[in-house]
Parts: C-alpha cells; sequence; structure tokens
C-alpha cells in the first residue's frame, strides 16, 4: 500500500531523516518507535504528504506522492503530534469544519460516522475546552477518521494521557485498525508492545530495525541447568546447528544457548535434551529466554530504550 525508497529530509546541513526504505501492506498497526529526535515525526509529516522528502521516492498504491498529492491525501486521516484545535468551537462544529476543509461529501454523514467511530456522540455538543485531554485526543482522532480514509497515521496520539485515558485510546485504535491501516509514532515501548503488529526502529534518522513482533517474540535464547556440567556436553551443544553460541557458567552447571535466527526453540529444546541424555550430564532444567523489546531496542540502536 505505502512504499518509502531512500526517503531522505535534510533540513540545512542537518539531515533528520537518511535514506529509509520500507514497506507497508494494508491494515493492521505498524509502529514507528524512536527516542526523541530519532526522525519519527518527520517521517510522519512525510507519510502525511505535509512534507516533502528532499530525496527519495513515496508511493501509495504505486502512486507518486509528488504526482498524485489530492488523492493521496484523500485517502490518508494524520492526528500530528501538535493537533492545533479551537477551544470555543463544539466539538461537532470543529468536525464539520474539518470535512469542509477536505472537500468531502456528505458532510453530516461523514460527521457523524467520525463520532461513533471515536465515542465522542455523547460529547458532539461540547466545547472544545471544557473537554479532558483524552477526549480532546479522542476529537484530534475523530478529525482523522473523517472521511473514513484506508491509511491513518497517528503521531503520538498517547501523550500526555493518565493510564486510564491511555487504555480507552488503544482500544480505540484497535478497533479503528479493523477498516484502515495504522501507523502509529511512538516514544513508549509498552504501547508498541501492546498494539502493534509490526515495528519501525528509528534511530539518528536511520531506520535501525524493521520486523514483526511476533518475530521478535519468537526469537529467544535457551537457559540450560545440568547437574554435572562436562567438556563433552559442551562440545556436544557447540555441534548442534541452531545454536549460534554459548555462554556457559560450568561451576554452576548453567548454560545460555544463543539460538540462531531461523531456529524453531521448540525443536532445539528437544535437540538440548538428547545432548544432555547422552553426555549424561543430568538435566535440572531448560527453558526459553524470549527477548522482550527494551533489549531488542538496544540492541538495535544501542542505547537505552525510551521511557
Amino acid at each position: 500500500m505505502i512504499e518509502a525508497q531512500s526517503l531522505t529530509r535534510r533540513y540545512g546541513a542537518t539531515t533528520a531523516v537518511n535514506r529509509i526504505s520500507f514497506r507497508i501492506e494494508h491494515n493492521g498497526i505498524v509502529g514507528l518507535l524512536g527516542h526523541n529526535g530519532a526522525g519519527k515525526s518527520t517521517v510522519m509529516k512525510m507519510l502525511s504528504g505535509y512534507l516533502e522528502p528532499t530525496a527519495g521516492l513515496l508511493t501509495m498504491d504505486g502512486r507518486d506522492y509528488a504526482l498524485s498529492y489530492r488523492e493521496v491525501q484523500r485517502s490518508l486521516g494524520y492526528l500530528p503530534e501538535a493537533l492545533p484545535l479551537y477551544p470555543d468551537m463544539l466539538v461537532v462544529d470543529y468536525l464539520d469544519y474539518v470535512a469542509t476543509c477536505k472537500g468531502l461529501p456528505r458532510r453530516r454523514e461523514a460527521v457523524r460516522e467520525a463520532l461513533l467511530a471515536t465515542d465522542l456522540g455523547s460529547r458532539a455538543l461540547a466545547r472544545i475546552n471544557t473537554l479532558s485531554r483524552g477526549m480532546k485526543q479522542r476529537v484530534g482522532v475523530a478529525q482523522a477518521v473523517l472521511g473514513k480514509p484506508r491509511l491513518l497515521i497517528l503521531d503520538e496520539p498517547g501523550n500526555g494521557l493518565d493510564p486510564e485515558q491511555n487504555q480507552h485510546m488503544r482500544d480505540l485504535i484497535r478497533r479503528l485498525a479493523r477498516r484502515a491501516t495504522v501507523i502509529l509514532s511512538t516514544h513508549i515501548l509498552q504501547e508498541v508492545d501492546a498494539l502493534c503488529e509490526r515495528v519501525l526502529i528509528m534511530d539518528r534518522g536511520l531506520l535501525a530495525l524493521d520486523a514483526r513482533m511476533a518475530d521478535l517474540r519468537h526469537s529467544c535464547s535457551l537457559l540450560l541447568r545440568v547437574s554435572a556440567p562436562c567438556e563433552a556436553l559442551r562440545h556436544a551443544l557447540e555441534a548442534l546447528p541452531m545454536i549460534a553460541g554459548i555462554q556457559s557458567q560450568p561451576d554452576r552447571g548453567e548454560y545460555l544457548l544463543l539460538l540462531r535466527e531461523d531456529s524453531d526453540p521448540d525443536a532445539a529444546a528437544g535437540e538440548v535434551a538428547q545432548a544432555v541424555h547422552a553426555t549424561a550430564a543430568g538435566l535440572v532444567a531448560l527453558q526459553a529466554q524470549r527477548k522482550d523489546l527494551e533489549t531488542v531496542f538496544r540492541e538495535a540502536t544501542g542505547s537505552e530504550a525510551p521511557e
């Protein structure tokens, strides 16, 4: 659906985004994760069409953004990190105003559908300045979903929300992802872990990692404990094709077995158990040690995960 090829954005001598490439297919939630200043918001602005890339190509359904600007704009909804709201306007009037700016046909129907999609029906006649932070964010999402776009670009939608408001926002994003592709920019690991099927990790303008969350959760090591550690066991473990490396503490009878990326942990555990049995090392425990997103982020960027 969306493809970026060597996407680059410079501000004078500063390169905010440096030759990143990725492809995002239909539906689901993709997380764009990184520290503040990593280039996330710049990428989101380019994806939304509000900022032109300095170099590279950006397409939606094969259409070049630069040549099909209006068609692209009609296909997406965008919630910027700091959405300007008009505090004295009623929610319904604000959405009608945005629908007019977007040139949507059947504005009343579009506004009604946006209110329903974001559970704002009961606040339609409220003035925006009377709403909580969480409700104002919902108004921002409502303007993004006007016209039922196929792509939703949400920049830090949980920013500044308390835990309860954040949970409501996550539930809302999950519902919206049933009918649209959602690209979610955030610096909060828990948000990506809870919502996303895929993560793109940005680091100093570069794309440090592009992976499916299921693959990240699948990747792991095995922690082996034996009662009688011996050199024969270590040699047997080193010979196993699924083992990429071994970190051992023989005095404690512990071996941390690092698996190759394409390895099946269950199959690897079976082979390890056979090696322990063959060398009479005495199996005490064998369990998977799965990576969490914080570890993945640290390995990809060389820095601690954002809080």
